[in-house]
């Protein structure tokens, strides 16, 4: 239980190789703000697929989850944080994040190359407004 009343954690507890880790899926803010942590497309310990976009899709499918448990959809992110362990997969990845986020409706996006920790080729943190109640 968060001190701050307006904050809310939505979990379960983020789990990796057997040891809960200090990180929230979601935190809601307010009711209002959420902001979904970065989501790689590991599955069992594994990568879940060899390609971008396969790895675009499965990353996009655990923030859409994530994002339902905080009472929200993908048409209500606002913001995206994307890191790409390879610059030459960003064509194809944004393809593949084009099929979940149309352009006319897209959120605003950052896209980054950078280093992973987990052995995968896509990262992808979200933010979403929650729909009046």
């Amino acid at each position: 239980m968060s001190p701050n009343p307006g904050i809310r954690h939505v979990g379960p507890p983020v789990e990796r190789a057997g040891q809960v880790q200090p990180i929230s899926p979601a935190v809601v803010v307010d009711e209002r703000l959420v902001f979904v942590a970065g989501q790689v497309p590991m599955r069992n310990g594994q990568p879940a697929g060899d390609d971008i976009a396969s790895q675009t899709h499965y990353t996009i499918d655990l923030i859409e989850a994530i994002l339902q448990r905080a009472g929200c959809t993908l048409a209500d992110v606002v913001k995206t944080t994307v890191w790409l362990v390879h610059a030459q997969d960003y064509a194809a990845f944004n393809a593949a994040y084009a099929e979940r986020f149309p352009a006319a409706t897209a959120p605003a996006r950052s896209t980054v190359i950078a280093g992973l920790i987990a052995p995968v080729r896509v990262e992808i943190e979200a933010v979403a407004v929650r729909p009046s109640a």
